[in-house]
């Protein structure tokens, strides 16, 4: 697509300096509810970039065969787990939508087609982090599904589609976990700094990746060996990451925060690019 294409579809949106692109590990769903150092550190990343006119986010908890984008005007909010106190279903996060934002992310996607929604919303890996950044729910919020019949390299591609945004006011955050494997979950220190050690090597070699640019070795996390395969059992919370990464530009700063394990084979690790 050529660049005065790109400038028709995104008119309506003025242009801005750059918006930073984030990662954000969201961990369990009572982090949406609790007052805990993950909670503050998404509230200070908030506090340090300039406000957004709209948040495009990317969650772990919204595949769907295709891609489709959120074009409601009022988004629900969708409380997508089970087994949490009666405080968590209660929360609601009526940030609304914007049927505008979702048209320009379809036309600005050339790789596919991707579909507008009217069905899902808000899930927690959405809310549950945004209610922290933006509490005022005064933001439009749209949602980015995973194509779960696709591999990391189209999903990579297919972010890099949405650079554009980023000038234009748009901030575009990847929600999920770097390491996130819940069958080896050690609940007993679920409320401790702890992380087996194939969970500690797989994070501390996708953190070297990351600060170093390597994006290849991460698109291609599964030839990395086995403390990959134990961090990445399966690739939904660890996709929005590489939505991040494609977004990435060359003048860009890298930063990390939250970062630290949860019961031994989760990950809170964040990351801030711009």
């Amino acid at each position: 697509m050529k660049l005065k294409d790109l400038d028709k579809i995104t008119g309506a949106l003025d242009s801005t300096p750059s918006m930073p692109v984030l990662f954000l590990g969201h961990g369990i769903p009572m982090n949406a509810i609790e007052e805990n150092e993950f909670v503050k550190g998404f509230r200070k990343v908030s506090s340090e970039i300039a406000l957004p006119k709209a948040v495009l986010c990317v969650s772990a908890h919204w595949e769907t065969r295709g891609t489709l984008v959120t074009a409601m005007e009022k988004p629900r909010t969708i409380h997508d787990f089970g087994g949490f106190p009666q405080e968590l279903f209660e929360v609601q996060y009526p940030a609304p939508g914007s049927p505008e934002l979702a048209q320009k992310v379809k036309d600005l996607i050339k790789s596919t087609d991707v579909h507008l929604d009217d069905k899902w919303g808000l899930d927690h890996g959405a809310w549950s982090v945004i209610r922290h950044m933006y509490p005022d729910a005064d933001l439009p919020v749209i949602q980015l599904s995973l194509d779960h019949t696709q591999g990391p390299r189209y999903h990579y591609d297919l972010a890099k589609e949405l650079v554009k945004l980023r000038d234009k006011g748009v901030l575009i955050e990847g929600s999920g976990n770097m390491v996130h494997n819940l069958r080896m979950v050690a609940w007993s220190k679920l409320n401790e700094q702890y992380a087996y050690d194939w969970a500690n090597e797989a994070n501390d070699r996708m953190k070297q990746y990351i600060l170093n640019g390597n994006h290849d070795r991460l698109i291609n996390y599964s030839k990395q060996g086995k403390e990959f395969q134990l961090s990445i059992p399966s690739p939904e919370h660890y996709l929005p990451l590489l939505y991040t990464l494609a977004l990435q530009k060359d003048s860009d700063v890298i930063e990390l925060f939250n970062d630290q394990p949860v019961a031994g084979s989760l990950s809170m690790t964040s990351v801030k690019i711009g």
